[in-house]
Parts: C-alpha cells; structure tokens; sequence
C-alpha cells in the first residue's frame, strides 16, 4: 500500500481469512520469513482451534511463549489468562488474585459482549510492544497473529474501538485507545486476508476490505491467494495448440493444458478483482499437505522464501 511501510517495518502483522483458505500455514510461513530477515518474531494464536505448533512439529501451544523454530516462539492466547495478567498489571496485587477467582468477572464476560475478544487482542499488543509489560518479558520485533476466520477477525479488531467508547472513563477506557489507536495506524499494524480464488472467500474478502475501512478507518495491506493455477500459455498459444492437429498422448496432454489454462485464466481475474478495488496482492500456489514432518518443513520453508517477497 503507498505510504505504508513493509510488513516486516511494522509491529503486529494480523492474519485472517475465510476458514480452510490456508491461513494458518501462511501466518506460519511469514514468521519464518521474519525470521530469515534476523527478525525475533512471534507467532500468536487467537484462532478457536489451534493449529500452529503441529506446524512446527510441536505440541500444542499454550499461554506460554515457546520457540518454534531458530528465532520463531509462539502462543496461543486464552482470554481468561490475559484478562488475569491484565488485573495483576491494573491493581493491587491482593485485589487482582480476589477478582481472578471471582466468578463475578465470568459474568461479566457474559454480560459484555466482545470482552474475550478485547483480552485476546490486548495480550497480542502487549507482545508486540518494544517495552514489554509482562515482568521479564524479552521483546519481539515482529507479532503475526493467527486470527480467527474473517468476520469474528473483524470483531476483534473492532473490540478496542467499542470499549473505548462504552468504557467514558477509567483503566478499561484508557487501555481499549492504547490498542485501538495502535490498531489503526498502518505503521505499526498491518492486515492481510488469505483467500482462495474462488467465488465465496474473494467476495467474503471484499467485504472485509469494505468493513475495515468502516469500522476502523483503514484499508487492507494484503491479501494472499492461495491456490493459483499459474498462466503457463498466452492467449496466441493455446489458439494454436487447440488447433493443432494431434492425436492419442499429445492429443491429451493438449486437452490438459488447455484446461489448465482455462482455471489459471479465471484464477487471473479473481487476484485482478481484488488489485482493481485497491487491494495489494501476492499469489501462492496450492499449499501442499503438510502430514509428513519432513515434507512439512520443506513446504514452509518454500513458501516463506515466497512470501519473504511483501516482507
């Protein structure tokens, strides 16, 4: 985007898209490129399920922040361990442990629509600053955030915002324009959609685009479409290749790449939708199964090297 620095300048790289597009292995693969760069680069799960440390041929992430891999840690942020460090940074130490065994907080999540996703996002800013808040806590230069799917994205992008204003005054007021303020500066936080180019996720993209410049007064860095049948022929070639005379294999193999081409020419126009209404955008081709832990270490180290390209 013109005027905005690139990603691997920024604090906190947030990484959405609609389910099952590869947005987990993307986010994975941008913190290996971060870290290629000499960048101390953390991964941060906010997604319902989380997928990151099988990644990474390792267990499953917890609240903890655990390495991954050479200058790659991750963790998986629960709400209800970020809502308790918050009350321990906020108050007196007595008052916090009281109000952490409380069930009057649980409630208080129920009552308030959108508090988890103001935790969660809290302890992601708080990751991503210079000057950690977290007692001995190293600071990282870049946080990616493994968000959840598009829409529930959003609301935790917009939950700083909407506390800022139910919250007049107070520590939750002064915290929530912090994040918020944070969140919408394109030096310092930058939005990247995954999505595939298909109908539903490019249109689900779109709307997000559109929403963010609504909610939250900023466009959408990136977006990455994954799955991109390559254009291997021009238009003049596959004229003269369909109307070659061929039969038996060559006949076949004729009939293939004109098929192929076909796909890669409406994969073409879905990224062309997306840079047309102002969208930077970076292609990958189908993500491999990552089942085999060799396989799987081949496979993100090829497409961090691709996507070392918008770092």
């Amino acid at each position: 985007m013109a005027g905005s620095p690139g990603l691997a300048a920024r604090r906190l790289v947030f990484v959405t898209g609609k389910g099952g597009v590869g947005k987990t292995t993307v986010a994975a693969a941008l913190a290996l490129a971060a870290a290629g760069r000499g960048l101390r680069t953390i991964v941060c799960s906010i997604a319902a399920e989380e997928h990151l440390g099988a990644l990474f041929g390792s267990d499953a992430l917890d609240h903890s922040e655990r390495p991954l891999a050479e200058g790659v840690w991750g963790i998986a942020v629960e709400p209800r361990r970020a809502r308790d460090e918050w009350l321990h940074y906020q108050l007196p130490a007595p008052l916090a442990a009281l109000l952490a065994r409380s069930r009057l907080l649980d409630h208080l999540g129920t009552l308030a629509p959108g508090l988890e996703e103001l935790l969660a996002i809290g302890k992601v800013w708080e990751v991503s600053q210079p000057e950690r808040i977290a007692a001995g806590a190293a600071p990282y230069d870049l946080a990616i955030v493994d968000a959840p799917a598009t829409g529930h994205g959003l609301a935790v992008l917009s939950a700083p915002h909407t506390f800022a204003q139910i919250a007049r005054v107070g520590p939750v007021r002064r915290h929530a324009e912090h994040i918020d303020r944070f969140l919408r500066d394109p030096a310092a936080t930058a939005v990247i959609a995954v999505t595939r180019p298909e109908e539903l996720p490019l249109l689900e993209t779109l709307e997000l685009a559109t929403r963010l410049e609504s909610a939250l007064g900023r466009r959408l860095d990136l977006a990455v479409v994954n799955g991109v049948v390559p254009l291997r022929l021009t238009a003049d070639e596959a004229k003269r290749l369909a109307a070659a005379e061929l039969d038996g294999a060559a006949r076949k193999a004729a009939t293939l790449a004109l098929s192929e081409r076909r796909v890669a020419v409406r994969h073409s126009a879905a990224a062309a939708r997306l840079r047309r209404r102002g969208v930077p955008v970076s292609t990958l081709p189908q993500l491999p199964a990552l089942d085999d832990d060799a396989a799987r270490g081949e496979a993100l180290a090829a497409l961090a090297r691709r996507l070392a390209r918008v770092l």
